[in-house]
């Protein structure tokens, strides 16, 4: 998921005046909130991406949801071509370009509401509802153009799509909902608990497997069908582990919220 929870925190300046990128990205980069449970790509890397076009899109005074806007372009141009192009090489790589890109600007858009001053409640809607409609669409259109060009032969490879997405879409809503009960029970958030510990880079590495970032980039091997859908039913297996798990802590945790 993007940092949307970005867009409630202040900024510490709400006007890029005569700032140089430079300066932007260092306060920017001074002010990020923590990472406690962010996986290594997302951690590392996408967050980094995201500062950076934060930056270019704070001074280029574009507003959070138009920079939603651009990752929604990036991530669904993605996605159209996985059901509506034959996979080869360069497929695989224009897929993983798009989503890449639509992952980062997905960052971007909470960073730059911090820079803006905080965001809205429509904004942050918004950057949910993107992400709901790319992770239920993402794996259906991969089963769509696997259906349409059968790079393998059809029988038990078309159910990994289906069972991908049904892992991706009850890890996102949990999520959401563990945030909403915490919040209405008045428990410590994920935000708030964040904000008050030292991010764990050893945990960001042991959940790298369930980084949306790194599924962008598996879709690289688009070109070789059997490794590429080796390595999606690998991080499958690991995504469902890891709802599986977590799933028992959430419960366990929820009813100690009653």
């Amino acid at each position: 998921m993007s940092d949307v929870l970005d867009r409630a925190d202040p900024a510490p300046r709400p006007s890029a005046g005569g700032e140089s990128l430079r300066t932007t990205v260092r306060r920017l980069s001074t002010a990020q909130k923590g990472a406690t449970g962010a996986p290594a790509y997302s951690r590392f890397v996408n967050r980094k991406l995201g500062r950076l076009l934060a930056a270019l899109a704070f001074h280029a005074r574009l507003t959070p949801n138009a920079v939603t806007g651009i990752s929604a372009l990036f991530t669904f141009s993605g996605i159209a071509v996985l059901a509506l192009v034959p996979p080869s090489g360069w497929t695989g790589l224009l897929v993983a370009g798009c989503l890449v890109l639509g992952y980062a600007f997905d960052s971007a858009d909470g960073q730059l509401a911090r820079l803006r001053g905080g965001g809205s409640p429509a904004g942050e809607w918004l950057d949910h509802m993107v992400d709901a409609l790319k992770i239920a669409s993402l794996h259906l259109a991969l089963l769509v153009g696997l259906y349409r060009f059968e790079p393998v032969e059809r029988g038990p490879w078309l159910l990994l799509p289906l069972g991908f997405s049904v892992v991706s879409v009850v890890l996102f809503f949990g999520t959401l909902l563990n945030e909403s009960l915490r919040a209405q029970h008045g428990a410590r958030t994920r935000a708030a608990r964040t904000a008050g510990e030292r991010p764990s880079v050893l945990r960001s590495l042991v959940v790298v497997p369930t980084d949306y970032g790194l599924l962008c980039l598996v879709f690289v091997l688009l070109g070789a069908p059997v490794v590429f859908l080796t390595a999606y039913a690998l991080l499958c297996l690991a995504t469902a582990g890891y709802l599986a798990l977590a799933s028992v802590k959430w419960f366990s945790e929820m009813g100690g919220l009653a």
